[in-house]
């Protein structure tokens, strides 16, 4: 069917997205009918034989999950299992998208978009060119987006700090320059290493990640380095270290902070010269690559205690990234629980398909301190001991439920109210243990000293 002589309904609760459409597709259907209210659709589908509809993903509940817009398409798919349908959404993840296609829609379209590329869908989706398993994602997304570069699908979240990131991430990968990462545990900081590294001219050279809180003192000059066969008791073959293997691409140094200050020398030096020499050699082996490194520990504390080099900091820091906390998200938490909840039931094969709102208000409410890794931990156990489609509170078995906190307390309390009755419990919970409370809390026991004075605990 050719585009002017279709009839379109176009579903969407914002009257600035239906008077763009009106505008964009003005005098070039036969008919086009707009509605506000996803109630009404059936009924408008009962008065006129529409060729295609174009729906709206989120509505009322301002969730943005999507489970909206699924729900008003296997409604159109029931009355009318032929019509073609494509899904629009502000958020742009993949996840959707394949969902969507699975579920029958034709395609799926991304708010802000191209005008051109709206119409070029539309055309496609009436003459016959897309099939269901054809996703033709990249047509739908942004302008900003489309650009090479530009692909941030493994990054779920549309808060405003999650666009600070991306904005920095694009700006910083474009260059050389060395990157330190900081974040709590499970924020993401190796996802964040990699966007850098394929983003920038180096890409189609190795990414080489090592975890330095997993070297021992014997290991780390060895992985490093590298050594030749009979430097040491059990080097029984030469080997390339880490370093000479990230040549002409990015080496990854995470949980930095961990490394003792003989091996904060050992690199510093390395660095410094841009050159490594195997153990059990006089060779020296010139080096290149981007240095991108990680840590969760508060690298700065440290160095202010003399327990971290402050010039190997200079060297490693030449742009810092500060990731966010999951708490601090917000609806982030929704958007990458209904992520890891269509990720995971279609893996284990369970029926899974939402949480019910008491969950969500739950989710959201969890303070989350394994940040995004826990809640991915915490969806997929839900899903494996779940058999219902819909989840609820009773679903989630958190961590430590203590981190939850009451409604009204998040109105009420001031942030530092809420840090001290966090620090009491910890030193509480350790009996008076400063070592094992600081651990716990992330910070350094100095620091800790600070704040039980600070709030007379």
């Amino acid at each position: 069917m050719k585009l002017k002589d279709a009839s379109l309904l176009i579903v969407d609760d914002d009257e600035a997205v239906l008077i763009a459409v009106k505008m964009l597709l003005k005098g070039e259907v036969a008919c086009l009918v707009t509605e506000k209210n996803p109630e009404n659709l059936l009924n408008q589908l009962a008065k006129t034989k529409f060729d295609l509809v174009i729906l709206d993903m989120n509505y009322k509940s301002a969730l943005n999950t999507g489970n909206e817009g699924f729900f008003w398409l296997n409604k159109i798919k029931n009355h009318s299992p032929e019509m073609l349908v494509i899904m629009i959404t502000a958020y742009a993840e993949i996840d959707l998208a394949i969902r969507s296609m699975k579920e029958g829609a034709a395609d799926f379209i991304v708010k802000p978009w191209r005008n051109e590329q709206v119409i070029d869908t539309i055309r496609q989706a009436l003459s016959g060119k897309l099939t269901d398993n054809k996703i033709k994602f990249s047509l739908s997304l942004p302008a900003s987006q489309i650009k090479a570069g530009h692909d941030y699908s493994g990054m779920i979240g549309s808060s405003e700090l999650m666009e600070e990131v991306k904005i920095k991430i694009d700006k910083i990968a474009a260059t050389d320059a060395n990157v330190l990462i900081l974040g709590e545990n499970g924020t993401g900081k190796d996802l964040v290493a990699r966007l850098i590294h394929e983003k920038s001219n180096r890409s189609s050279k190795p990414f080489v990640a090592v975890d330095l809180g997993s070297l021992t003192e014997t290991l780390f000059e060895s992985e490093l380095f590298g050594h030749k066969k009979g430097a040491f008791t059990d080097a029984r073959e030469d080997r390339t270290g880490r370093m000479e293997a990230a040549e002409g691409g990015t080496l990854f140094l995470d949980e930095i902070g961990n490394i003792s200050m003989y091996q904060q020398a050992k690199l510093l030096s390395v660095l410094q010269n841009k050159q490594v020499i195997r153990l059990g050699t006089n060779q020296v082996i010139p080096l290149d690559f981007r240095l991108v490194s990680a840590t969760n520990i508060p690298i700065y504390e440290l160095a202010a205690e003399s327990k971290f080099r402050k010039d190997l900091i200079y060297r490693i820091n030449t742009v810092e990234i500060k990731l966010p906390p999951l708490r601090k998200r917000g609806k982030d938490i929704l958007l990458l629980a209904d992520f890891y909840l269509q990720k995971y039931a279609l893996k284990h094969k369970r029926p899974a398909t939402g949480f019910d709102s008491d969950a969500m208000k739950t989710l959201m409410m969890y303070s989350w301190p394994g940040n995004v890794r826990e809640l991915q931990h915490t969806v997929e156990r839900a899903i494996i001991m779940s058999d219902c489609e819909t989840l609820g509170v009773s679903d989630l078995d958190f961590t430590s439920i203590e981190q939850i906190i009451p409604e009204s307390s998040t109105d009420t309390l001031q942030l530092k109210e809420i840090e001290k009755e966090t620090i009491a419990r910890v030193v509480d919970k350790h009996k008076g243990n400063i070592t094992q409370a600081a651990k716990e809390l992330g910070i350094t026991r100095t620091a800790l000293y600070r704040r039980l004075n600070k709030y007379d605990i």
